[in-house]
């Protein structure tokens, strides 16, 4: 196959940060998909309606005529309140609300700390029908930071889902083996995002020969046989698995520094770099479900009625290796193989 046409694809968990930074790096998540989920741990977060309303304006503001639609989310505090939440989320000014334990990745310090605070959050929202984006780490300084993922299901998942059985759940950026176990446990309210970077990555990637800060993301990249079970899951056709591409840009003085920022920015190259993970396991009749059905789905939303056309070439093409903001440049994610995909129409 040389050719492929898609339905227009969306993008379930997005970082298009704020100021000059989103005007520089907003295009190119624009460019290849309509709607994407957008991350409210901005500094300060985004935790109101109000705010919430305010920031899609300035992501819309910056991507005048491109026909991409940001689907807001608010950021889970102890102190959220039910009321806003509810009142956002059918007022269409949010799509969903984002629990992050305090410290687990970037901007993270205002996250849930004590799980009890937000019960009654929790209660609101699974009666009201509001989707649950989770980042799904303990923060334990005595739990190893390769371990995180599968601990936070046992001890923090599960028991919130076992509490409020209603609630819609999405694991967020799944890294490992057991998060693909969980979520095929689960009949029904649970799914799972999965990046384009961990489908490529394990932690030799990370660390072999040097570290590659680029690389560097949290979750971190895990085993060789967790990116396997990864790879596994998002081309099986298993509905409950979906893009989320986590595209986290930091300007390089922030990546190539002593203590480097979390992130991998994956907006340019994600379809093209797709493509080809599927196409290496026979499974390019499934890719289109996996970027633009399963999703959309599982949130909800109607599918959307646009294209995305993309072709194969025998000679690699070629990706820029930076991206120029007004915040500094950002280096373009580099999967340390040739691309043969690219996008021709959309």
């Amino acid at each position: 196959m040389t050719r492929l046409s898609l339905t227009r694809p969306d993008d379930f968990h997005l970082h298009l940060r704020d100021g000059a930074m989103l005007a520089g790096i907003a295009p190119e998540s624009a460019r290849d998909f309509a709607r994407a989920i957008i991350m409210p741990n901005l500094v300060p977060p985004v935790v109101t309606g109000a705010q919430a309303a305010a920031y899609r304006a300035r992501i819309d503001a910056a991507l005048p005529g491109a026909g991409f639609t940001p689907l807001m989310t608010l950021y889970l505090t102890e102190d959220t309140d039910p009321a806003d939440v509810v009142a956002a989320h059918r007022a269409g000014i949010i799509t969903a609300v984002k629990l992050y334990p305090a410290g687990a990745t970037t901007n993270s310090a205002s996250g849930v700390r004590d799980f009890d605070r937000v019960r009654p959050v929790f209660e609101a929202m699974a009666e009201a029908g509001v989707p649950l984006c989770v980042h799904g780490e303990v923060t334990d300084a005595e739990i190893d930071i390769f371990d995180r993922e599968s601990v936070f299901i046992d001890r923090v998942l599960d028991p919130v889902r076992r509490a409020h059985p209603g609630l819609r759940v999405i694991m967020e950026h799944v890294t490992t083996q057991d998060a693909v176990d969980y979520v095929r446990s689960a009949d029904q309210g649970l799914g799972a995002t999965i990046t384009a970077h961990h489908l490529v990555i394990n932690r030799n990637s990370l660390l072999v020969g040097g570290m590659r800060p680029h690389y560097y993301c949290l979750p971190v990249a895990k085993r060789e046989i967790h990116r396997l079970a990864l790879v596994e899951a998002a081309t099986s056709g298993d509905a409950r698995f979906f893009l989320g591409t986590d595209s986290a840009p930091h300007s390089d003085d922030r990546k190539e520094c002593e203590c480097c920022a979390a992130g991998c920015f994956t907006a340019t190259n994600t379809m093209p770099l797709l493509a080809q993970v599927f196409e290496r396991e026979d499974a390019l009749d499934r890719l289109e479900g996996f970027v633009a059905h399963y999703g959309a789905d599982f949130y909800g939303l109607p599918r959307n009625r646009g294209t995305l056309v993309m072709e194969r070439q025998d000679t690699p093409v070629a990706f820029p290796a930076k991206i120029d903001t007004g915040a500094g440049p950002v280096t373009v994610f580099n999967p340390g193989f040739d691309l043969h995909w690219r996008v021709v129409a959309g």
